[in-house]
C-alpha cells in the first residue's frame, strides 16, 4: 500500500479498518541468498539496498527481540556529516545525501529535518583545531562554515554567554544541512520498504550458531531452526563481539561501552538547531524533539558494559554540561533515560567489509556515528556483499587496516583500548 494524501482521505472514509500491517512478519525459509543478523537500521538498510540496488530479494534479516527495540532506538537522532578523515568523509556525506531524499525513497516519513549542527567553541586553540578541520570539510565538498560571537547570539540567543561563565563561548561550527531524524521510523521505515520489495523480516529470530563447511559459512541456527545462507551479514552494534567470537572471528578490535541519553518535558519551541560541545570541556550534545522534549546526552561510560540501564555519576555529569551553556533548563524536568551500547572501534570508526571467513561480512565498530551513518551504511554493505568486494567509498573501513598500521583515528585518542 502506498502511502500518499489520496490513501489517507480514503481510509479515513473507510473508518480507518482498512490499513495493512507495516511489514510482513515472516516466519523464516529454510534457505536464503543472504541473511542479515540484526533487525536495527544497518541491518534493515542493508536489505533495502540489496533488493532496491542489486535485485537481491531473496533475503531474511533475523532479530532476536522486536523492529526498532535496539541501540538504534536508542539515540539522540543527530544526523550530520562533519567528519574529516580519509575513509569517513565520503562515506557520511555520502549517508547524507541519502538522508535528505530518504522519506520520499522509503515513501515513509522518517522526519529528516536539516536543522543544523552547531559546535561550540571555547579557547583560541579549540576554535583552531577545528577550522583545521572544518576546512578539510570544505575541501572534501562538505558544507562547513565558522560562526563568531555575534552570529552565535543571534543563531541560539538564550546560550549562557556571561563573560563570567566557566566555559565562555567564543564562537560555533555550523553545518547547516545536518539535523535530526526520528529513530524509531527510520527502522519502521526501511522495514516497511524493504518487506515490500520481497525481503523477509524475522522477528524473535536469535542466532545461536554459526553453521561452516570447509571453513565456509553455510547457515545459521537460530531459535526458529536452521536457516541455510553461502552469505550472511553481521550488523548487531554492541553484541558483534559476542557474535564475532561464535562465527570464529576471534577478537576483534571493539569494545562495548553504553551511552547515555535523556529527554525532558515537553516544552515550547526552544531550541531550532543542534547544539554540541567537547575538546577539553566536557561532551555535551542536545536538540528539541518535534514533541518539544529536550533530547540530550553526554560522554559514554567509561567502563565495558551490556547494560541498557543509566547511572548517576552520568546523570550529573550530562546535567552539569547542560547547565554549564543552558541555565535556562534547570527547572525542566527529565522524564525518561535510556542507554545503547556502543561498539567502539579503537580508532574511533567504522567497519564495512568481508572477513577472513568465506561467506561473512561484518558492519560494526561505529561508535558515536551510528545512527546517522544508516542509509550510506546499509548503501554500501549491500554492494559489498552483493559483489563481494568494497564499494570505493568503504575500501577503507577494513579489519585490516589495524594489522597495516592505516588507522583512521577520527576519535583523536589513537589506537589504544579504553581510550574513548
Amino acid at each position: 500500500m502506498k502511502y500518499s494524501i489520496f490513501q489517507i482521505i480514503k481510509q479515513g472514509i473507510r473508518n480507518n479498518k482498512n490499513w495493512k500491517p507495516t511489514w510482513n512478519d515472516k516466519k523464516p525459509k529454510k534457505k536464503y541468498d543472504v541473511i542479515i543478523i540484526g533487525g536495527g537500521g544497518h541491518g534493515l538498510a542493508t536489505a533495502y539496498y540489496l533488493a532496491k540496488n542489486h535485485n537481491i530479494k531473496n533475503v531474511a534479516v533475523l532479530e532476536k527481540n522486536w523492529i526498532g527495540g535496539g541501540n538504534s532506538g536508542r539515540n539522540t537522532t543527530i544526523v550530520r556529516s562533519n567528519y574529516f578523515i580519509e575513509g569517513n568523509t565520503a562515506l557520511y556525506e555520502h549517508s547524507l545525501k541519502l538522508w535528505e531524499t530518504l522519506s520520499i525513497d522509503l515513501n515513509y516519513n522518517v522526519m529528516f529535518s536539516q536543522r543544523g549542527h552547531l559546535n561550540l567553541v571555547f579557547s583560541p586553540s579549540h576554535r583552531d583545531s577545528l577550522m583545521r578541520k572544518y576546512n578539510i570539510m570544505r575541501l572534501n565538498g562538505i558544507d562547513a562554515e565558522y560562526l563568531n560571537l555575534s552570529q552565535v547570539k543571534k543563531f541560539v540567543p538564550h546560550l549562557n554567554f556571561s563573560s563570567d561563565n566557566r566555559i565562555p563561548i567564543l564562537g560555533g561550527f555550523l553545518q547547516k544541512r545536518a539535523g535530526t531524524a526520528r529513530h524509531d521510523a527510520v527502522n519502521w521505515g526501511f522495514a516497511r520498504a524493504a518487506s515490500n520489495l520481497g525481503v523477509d523480516i524475522v522477528q524473535n529470530c536469535e542466532v545461536i550458531k554459526f553453521l561452516r563447511e570447509k571453513g565456509k559459512i553455510i547457515g545459521v541456527e537460530t531459535t526458529q531452526g536452521k536457516i541455510m545462507s553461502k552469505k550472511i551479514g553481521l550488523a548487531v552494534a554492541g553484541s558483534t563481539s559476542v557474535l564475532a567470537k561464535a562465527a570464529g572471528l576471534g577478537k576483534l578490535p571493539i569494545e562495548s561501552h553504553k551511552l547515555q541519553a535523556f529527554v525532558s518535558e515537553p516544552i515550547k519551541p526552544f531550541l531550532d538547531t543542534v547544539v554540541v560541545y567537547g575538546y577539553n570541556h566536557g561532551h555535551f550534545y542536545i536538540s528539541q524533539s518535534d514533541k518539544g522534549g529536550m533530547v540530550f546526552g553526554g560522554n559514554l561510560d567509561g567502563y565495558n558494559s551490556y547494560a541498557q540501564k543509566g547511572n548517576l555519576p552520568t546523570y550529573t555529569d550530562v546535567m552539569s554540561a547542560a547547565m554549564a551553556i543552558m541555565p535556562s533548563l534547570g527547572r525542566i524536568k527529565v522524564l525518561r533515560q535510556w542507554s545503547g551500547i556502543m561498539d567502539m572501534s579503537m580508532d574511533g570508526s567504522p567497519f564495512i567489509c568481508k572477513t577472513k571467513i568465506p561467506g561473512l561480512y561484518l558492519n560494526a565498530g561505529w561508535c558515536y556515528g551510528g545512527f546517522k551513518a544508516i542509509p550510506g551504511s546499509g548503501w554500501c554493505f549491500a554492494y559489498t556483499i552483493a559483489n563481494d568486494k568494497p564499494h570505493k567509498i568503504n575500501k577503507l573501513l577494513n579489519l585490516d587496516r589495524y594489522e597495516k598500521g592505516i588507522h583512521i583515528d577520527e576519535s583523536g585518542n589513537g589506537p589504544f583500548p579504553k581510550a574513548h
